[in-house]
């Protein structure tokens, strides 16, 4: 007898359907699984076995042929234990057949019958229902992932014999119902630091206040101690809360890798990754025997945090540079080809040599000046020139050090990002940019507009500083975003004046 059960999977993060075909013939007993399957798929065999036999169903001893079309995509997983299962007990009667149809069924079996969570369950569900899918058998540690999306009813199920009951009884199980309360937080997320707790660096706190109202990309050089990691996981607190849009493109990511909390239903912090410097290539853009998202797209909308930059690889730190410009990546392997999202704010912290010391105005420097310029070229121009703000974070002074008075907090700053981040939204409306250093040159022309004054000091700017095209675009950029901060709707002088000294520091370092 023949049985068809709908499965779906996922190829980088979009989804396709998979009809799982159980053919069950007589002859030699034998269980045979085609369709291109990876090793967690063909190992399913002796998990739905005995899955079968300790739920008390009948496992028939006869020949079982399990095909996952379509034939030519590689199937990973063990996601379709399910549907193979449930396909084997419609084809011997175990199950009404006509019940099956129209249904996504999804879910790792365990020897005993338990339906284990899945990876990917967010973007399956997104992909039905644009199919136009009515149904979804899902673990019930991935219900919520996949009744946010709406318009499917979603089945939470725990075990093999539930499944069982309730393809024989529909009526006995009602489908999950999410609760649209807790998308509340995505409004005003909670964090356990504040910038507050700084003491000082008020350049800095204002550098990191422009970065993230436009989403550029900045580096901290100081010595060691002067805060600069502190300040780089308080970035989070001043960025305005994922839109609905937003969350569901991260969580999707999150769901794929499998990095979703038990029972998550979305992500609604904006994410803070900080890779150590040991990451390879693979981990840092993605890839792998079987590409996965690497940091830079778990980052997507976010924040990545680079700690100690010259100590990566150079050859790490140079696969940025595609992500960093087109805000994606792309892996490319023999049988296809995958793209994944990656616009995140890139945030680099370093010293200025090897002893952390150079120009710092309490302790000297034992760094001999070619130990210096070696240190310092181990971060390439090309990527310099792809971080819009250079900052430097000096060592903090005695009084700063031991003053009682609080830093000013981070809701205060948000707010002030949030009314920048309104104006953009309104500047870009219908497009696909978020923010002003997503900006492409045609915007740039279109929205950053110069008085006379202002001309005349970027061109000296880029006389004076020897400024490359991508350096003059990406100082426009953050000019907008100055004069976003100010509510001002031209970019004058002093807007453009700020934004030069955030591309200065680096001539004074790499010459």
């Amino acid at each position: 007898m023949l049985a068809h059960v709908t499965s779906s999977a996922v190829n980088g993060i979009d989804a396709y359907l998979v009809e799982v075909e159980v053919d069950i013939a007589p002859g030699i007993p034998g269980f045979t699984i085609v369709g291109l399957p990876d090793t967690a798929v063909q190992e399913s065999k002796e998990r739905v076995r005995a899955a079968i036999k300790n739920s008390g169903l009948e496992f028939p001893s006869r020949k079982i042929t399990i095909n996952l079309a379509p034939a030519d995509v590689r199937k990973e997983g063990p996601s379709f234990d399910l549907p193979i299962a449930i396909g084997i007990l419609a084809a011997t009667a175990q199950v009404d057949p006509g019940l099956i149809q129209d249904c996504i069924v999804l879910g790792e079996l365990s020897l005993d019958g338990t339906v284990r969570s899945v990876s990917g369950v967010l973007p399956i569900a997104l992909d039905a229902r644009e199919r136009k899918i009515k149904r979804m058998v899902v673990p019930a540690q991935n219900v919520k992932e996949a009744a946010i999306v709406g318009g499917i009813d979603v089945y939470p199920v725990t075990t093999l014999a539930e499944v069982v009951q309730l393809f024989n009884e529909p009526d006995h199980m009602l489908p999950a119902i999410f609760d649209r309360k807790e998308l509340e937080s995505l409004e005003e997320p909670t964090y356990d630091v504040d910038f507050c707790d700084v003491k000082g660096q008020e350049t800095v706190k204002r550098a990191l206040e422009v970065a993230a109202a436009g989403g550029h990309n900045i580096l901290m050089i100081g010595p060691p101690g002067s805060g600069k990691t502190m300040l780089a996981r308080r970035i989070p607190t001043i960025l305005p809360p994922l839109n609905m849009e937003e969350a569901l493109e991260v969580t999707k990511l999150y769901s794929v890798c499998g990095l979703l909390s038990p029972n998550e239903a979305l992500i609604t912090r904006r994410a803070f990754r900080s890779p150590h410097h040991t990451i390879s290539n693979a981990g840092l853009t993605g890839g792998g025997t079987y590409p996965r998202p690497g940091e830079v797209s778990l980052a997507h909308h976010g924040v990545l945090f680079l700690d100690e930059l010259p100590e990566f690889k150079r050859d790490v730190l140079e696969v940025m540079r595609q992500p960093i410009e087109d805000g994606c990546v792309t892996i490319a392997r023999a049988q296809a080809s995958l793209t994944y999202p990656a616009q995140f704010m890139l945030v680099g912290a370093m010293n200025p040599c090897p002893c952390g010391f150079y120009n710092d105005h309490l302790k000297a420097c034992t760094c001999a000046p070619h130990m210096i310029q070696k240190y310092l070229q181990r971060i390439s121009g090309p990527l310099l020139d792809r971080i819009d703000i250079h900052i430097e974070v000096p060592r903090l002074k005695t009084d700063e050090l031991t003053g009682k008075s609080a830093g000013e907090p981070s809701a205060a700053i948000r707010a002030r990002v949030c009314a920048a981040r309104e104006r953009q939204h309104a500047r870009f409306a219908g497009s696909k940019i978020h923010c002003n250093a997503q900006m492409t040159s045609r915007h740039i022309k279109a929205f950053c507009q110069l008085s006379e004054d202002a001309e005349a000091m970027l061109k000296q700017a880029i006389d004076h500083l020897r400024l490359s095209a991508r350096a003059y675009d990406r100082v426009l950029k953050l000019s907008r975003t100055i004069a976003d901060l100010a509510g001002a709707d031209r970019i004058g002088v002093e807007h453009i004046a700020e934004a030069v000294q955030y591309r200065s520091l680096d001539r004074k370092y790499w010459g």
